[in-house]
């Protein structure tokens, strides 16, 4: 009875949050193992992302490769006046690409570019990343050609709002990778 009772209470505190309210989040099964997750940012309120940017850094040579070190959202406002930038934890070499936008719409889903682990070689986990907006199209980033796209992420009904990055920090003498993995959320209106 006991037991009842309090999975009646937990059913109902969930119901009281109201569905719809907590956003999904989208992954994808391949992104790199190194790193930690940092802070989730999300779009201003009744704004939706529709464009992206990428921090990359080019091949190093003989040096220590990083490629995607960052991935910037360009949040607009439904009257597509007001423009907002956000991103979540960054790695610390590139160089930031101009955004790359969707013609109509919103960002829905996403694919992320991912070289396995090289062993004793030079590990760079997340390379670039294509985007699918609610026209249709699909964007490509300005990344490297290392590793392999994955499978699609599930979509956004409404488009994407927020964004959670898995970064590794600089690893001294080490292998340095910097991004490994991302999450989007989606947006609730």
């Amino acid at each position: 009875m006991m037991f009842q009772t309090v999975s009646s209470l937990l059913l109902l505190s969930l119901f009281s949050v109201g569905y719809g309210q907590t956003p999904a989040v989208l992954y994808v099964s391949n992104g790199g193992q190194w790193g930690d997750w940092g802070p989730l940012q999300t779009c201003p309120d009744g704004s939706h992302a529709k464009a992206f940017s990428l921090k990359v850094e080019g091949g190093q040579g003989d040096g220590d490769d990083t490629a995607l070190n960052g991935i910037r959202l360009h949040c607009v406002s439904r009257n597509n006046i007001d423009e907002n930038s956000i991103q979540s934890t960054e790695g610390p070499w590139g160089s930031w690409t101009s955004p790359v936008r969707c013609p109509n719409g919103n960002l829905i889903a996403f694919s992320l570019r991912v070289e396995t682990p090289q062993g004793d070689g030079d590990d760079t986990a997340a390379n670039n990343i294509m985007f699918k907006c609610s026209d249709e199209s699909i964007l490509e980033g300005s990344g490297l050609s290392w590793g392999t796209y994955g499978p699609w992420s599930p979509f956004c009904e409404i488009g994407i709002c927020g964004i959670r990055t898995k970064v590794e920090g600089p690893q001294g003498d080490g292998d340095d990778t910097a991004l490994n993995d991302v999450q989007f959320t989606c947006c609730s209106n």
